[in-house]
C-alpha cells in the first residue's frame, strides 16, 4: 500500500465507444515487484519417427536373461531409464519463457501489420482529433474486425473439420464456448497445497482410535486367490493397445509413444509385470502420484484452498499393472459372490442410472401401498483419502485372499507418496499412510470391498440400501400413522456412525440429506433426527447421482433444471454456428442437450 495525489482528472469523450476513459496524474513511485519468469519444458515430438526410437529401444534394453537377474524394483527403473534416455536422445528437453498471454493462432502476419496499421492510425487520431484521421481510424477498425471474424472462422472450420479423435474435438468445441477459467493466485504455492492435502486428511485420521476393531463381515467361501496367474505377451500387448494414451508427467516417455513402440518393449514389460506378480511387490517407482489442484467450479473463489480437489496422475505402466490384478481379482470376486450387489460403482451392465432406477421403483411401489417412504443420501468426507489399510487387509483375507496376491496388495497399498504440481512449481514428496489412490484402476474396488459389511448394519433396522462408489442411499417405507419412525432412523443412523468410527470414515451429517415421501400429497411428516450434536431435518429436494429428487417424486425441479441447462447450451451452440459444420453441430448437440435430456430418462417417467 502506498499513498498519492490525484490531480489534473479528465472525462475525454469517445466516438468509437458509448464509455468515456477518465484519465488522471497520480503522484506516485510504485515499488515494482516483477515476479519471475515462467519456464516450460517441452520435448519436439513432431519430427521423432516411432520406428526408428523402436529400433533404439530394442538394442537398448538388457536381454531378458538379464532382465531374470534383477529383482522387480530394479529391473522397473532399468526399464523405464532407458526409455527416458532413448527418448532423450531424439528428443532432449527444451526450456522456454511460459505464455502469459493466450495465443490466437488464426492471426496471420498480414492481420499483424493490419493491426500495426490500426493502432497506428488510433494513435494519430487520439493525438489530432481530426474527423479525417477519425474516418480513417473508424474504415481500419472496421475491416481489422471483419478480417479477424472471417480468418477466426476459418481457422476454427478447418480445425473441427480435421479432428481425428473425439477428445480433441470437444476440446475445441470447450475453448469456443466456455470462457477461460480464473486466474490463479500468485500468492497461492504448492507447498499451500501440499500442506492442506496432507492435513485434511490427517485431521479426519486423528478422530479416530489406533486401535484396530474386528469387522463383523464374515464369509462361508470355500475357495481363496492366493497368487496371480503369469500374463502372455499377447495379455501385455492388449493392456497397453486397449487403454487410452493419458500420459502423465511420471511416465518414462508419452504413452502414445509407447503404444507405437510396444513390439519392443512388450517382452520386457511382461517380465516385470510376471515379476511383480510372482513377487508380490509393487514397483516403488509407480507408488507416487504427481496431484495438481483443481478448482471444484469456476463460480468458487480460487483464492481459498478448500475450492480445491486434488487430481492424482499415475504412471500409464503402473496403471497397466493395475489392470493386469484387476481382471483377476474382480474375476474371483464375483465367481464367488462376495461382491455386495447393491454396489453399482464398478459393475458391467451397472450405472446412476441404473441404481437410481432401483431406489424410485421401490418408493413409487410403496406410494402405490399407501404407504410413506424415507430416504437417506449419507454422505462422507474425504472417503477414498482415509481408508486404512490393515482395516481393507483384514476385509480382504476374510474373503479368501491370500500368499502372494494379499502380499501384493499389502505392497501395493504401503509406502505411497504424492507431489503436488502447481504453476511449474512442484513441492517435495508427502507420504500417505492411509487411502487408495484416487484415479487409480484398483480404487475403486478396493473401496468397494472396505465398505462391503456397511450393507449389514443397514439390514439389521429393516432398510434398503443402495452404493454407488462412496455415495450410499439407505431407505424404507412405512404406515403413515407409524410412530416409531423418528426411533428407528435414529438407532440405524447412530449405528452406521459407530460403523464408520471404526472403519476410520468421517460421516458427514451436516451434508446428509433426508427426503420424506408421504403416502398421499396431502400428508405430511414433520420430524428431525438428533444425532449427537447434529440435526437433520427433511428436505423438499436433494441432488442425487445428478438427478434432482422431490419429497413427492414428482421430479418438476429436476426437469426444469435439466430444461434451463439445455436452453444455456443451445443459446452457446447458437454463438459459435459460424465455426460449425453441420456435422459438428449436430455432433455438439448430441453431446451438450440430447445427453442431459436422455441422462436417467427412465427414472423421470
Amino acid at each position: 500500500m502506498c499513498c498519492c495525489s490525484v490531480d489534473n482528472t479528465l472525462v475525454a469523450p469517445l466516438h468509437t465507444l458509448d464509455h468515456f476513459p477518465i484519465t488522471a496524474n497520480l503522484a506516485l513511485t510504485p515499488e515494482m515487484a516483477h515476479a519471475p519468469t515462467r519456464v516450460t519444458f517441452r520435448r519436439n515430438l513432431c519430427s521423432l519417427s516411432p520406428s526408428r526410437l523402436s529400433s533404439v529401444v530394442s538394442s537398448s534394453l538388457p536381454s531378458l536373461v538379464q532382465f531374470s537377474a534383477l529383482d522387480t524394483n530394479c529391473a522397473t527403473d532399468t526399464f523405464c531409464s532407458t526409455l527416458t534416455s532413448c527418448l532423450d536422445n531424439f528428443c532432449p528437453l527444451s526450456s522456454r519463457p511460459a505464455r502469459t498471454t493466450p495465443s490466437a493462432p488464426w492471426l496471420s502476419d498480414v492481420l499483424r501489420e493490419h493491426r500495426s496499421k490500426l493502432r497506428a492510425a488510433e494513435r494519430k487520431w487520439h493525438k489530432s482529433r481530426n474527423s479525417t484521421d477519425l474516418s480513417v481510424y473508424q474504415s481500419l477498425l472496421s475491416s481489422f474486425s471483419a478480417n479477424v471474424f472471417t480468418a477466426k472462422t476459418s481457422y476454427y472450420h478447418d480445425k473441427i473439420n480435421n479432428c481425428c479423435d473425439a477428445w480433441t474435438l470437444f476440446k475445441t468445441f470447450s475453448s469456443l464456448l466456455n470462457p477461460p477459467p480464473p486466474p490463479p493466485p500468485s500468492t497461492l504455492t504448492a507447498d499451500d497445497f501440499a500442506v492442506f492435502f496432507t492435513n485434511k486428511t490427517r485431521t479426519i485420521s486423528d478422530q479416530f482410535s489406533t486401535l484396530q476393531t474386528e469387522d463383523n463381515f464374515t464369509t462361508t467361501n470355500a475357495h481363496s486367490f492366493s497368487s496371480f496367474s503369469p500374463l502372455s505377451e499377447t495379455d501385455v500387448s492388449k493392456l497397453i493397445l486397449s487403454s487410452h494414451p493419458t500420459t502423465c508427467p511420471l511416465d518414462p516417455i508419452p504413452t502414445h509413444l509407447l503404444q507405437a513402440i510396444s513390439s519392443s518393449v512388450i517382452p520386457s514389460l511382461t517380465h516385470i509385470i510376471n515379476s511383480s506378480l510372482h513377487s508380490g511387490t509393487f514397483p516403488s517407482a509407480f507408488k507416487q502420484a504427481r496431484v495438481s489442484p483443481l478448482l471444484k467450479k469456476p463460480s468458487l473463489n480460487p483464492a481459498l484452498l478448500e475450492n480445491y480437489r486434488p487430481v492424482s496422475l499415475l504412471p500409464f505402466i503402473a496403471k497397466t499393472l493395475e489392470r493386469a490384478v484387476f481382471n483377476q481379482l474382480s474375476m474371483f470376486l464375483v465367481q464367488n459372490n462376495l461382491l455386495d450387489s447393491n454396489q453399482s460403482g464398478f459393475k458391467s451392465g451397472h450405472s446412476t442410472e441404473t441404481a437410481l432406477l432401483s431406489v424410485t421403483e421401490a418408493l413409487r411401489l410403496a406410494r402405490a401401498a399407501s404407504k410413506s417412504s424415507v430416504l437417506i443420501l449419507l454422505d462422507l468426507s474425504a472417503a477414498f483419502d482415509t481408508v486404512n489399510h490393515q482395516i481393507l487387509l483384514s476385509t480382504l483375507r476374510k474373503m479368501g485372499i491370500s500368499g502372494t496376491a494379499l502380499q501384493w496388495l499389502n505392497s501395493y497399498l504401503s509406502d505411497r507418496s504424492f507431489m503436488v504440481s502447481w504453476r511449474g512449481e512442484v513441492y517435495k514428496s508427502q507420504q500417505l499412510a492411509t487411502g487408495v489412490p484416487q484415479g487409480s484402476v484398483l480404487g475403486l474396488l478396493l473401496f468397494s470391498i472396505y465398505m462391503t459389511s456397511l450393507g449389514s448394519v443397514i439390514q439389521k433396522h429393516g432398510f434398503s440400501y443402495h452404493c454407488y462408489a462412496d455415495d450410499t442411499q439407505l431407505y424404507f417405507s412405512f404406515q403413515p400413522d407409524d410412530p416409531t419412525v423418528v426411533a428407528r432412523i435414529s438407532a440405524c443412523l447412530s449405528d452406521i456412525s459407530s460403523w464408520m468410527n471404526d472403519h476410520h470414515l468421517q460421516l458427514n451429517l451436516s451434508k446428509t440429506e433426508l427426503l420424506v415421501d408421504p403416502a398421499n400429497p396431502s400428508f405430511h411428516h414433520n420430524f428431525s433426527i438428533q444425532l449427537g450434536s447434529s440435526t437433520i431435518t427433511p428436505s423438499r429436494t436433494a441432488r442425487n447421482l445428478g438427478v434432482v429428487m422431490d419429497h413427492q417424486l414428482s421430479f418438476t425441479d429436476h426437469i426444469a433444471t435439466t430444461a434451463r441447462s439445455c436452453r444455456f447450451a443451445l443459446y452457446n451452440i447458437r454463438k459459435i454456428t459460424p465455426f460449425l459444420s453441420e456435422q459438428a453441430t449436430q455432433l455438439l448437440v448430441q453431446a451438450l442437450v440430447l445427453s442431459r435430456l436422455d441422462y436417467c430418462r427412465q427414472v423421470t417417467v
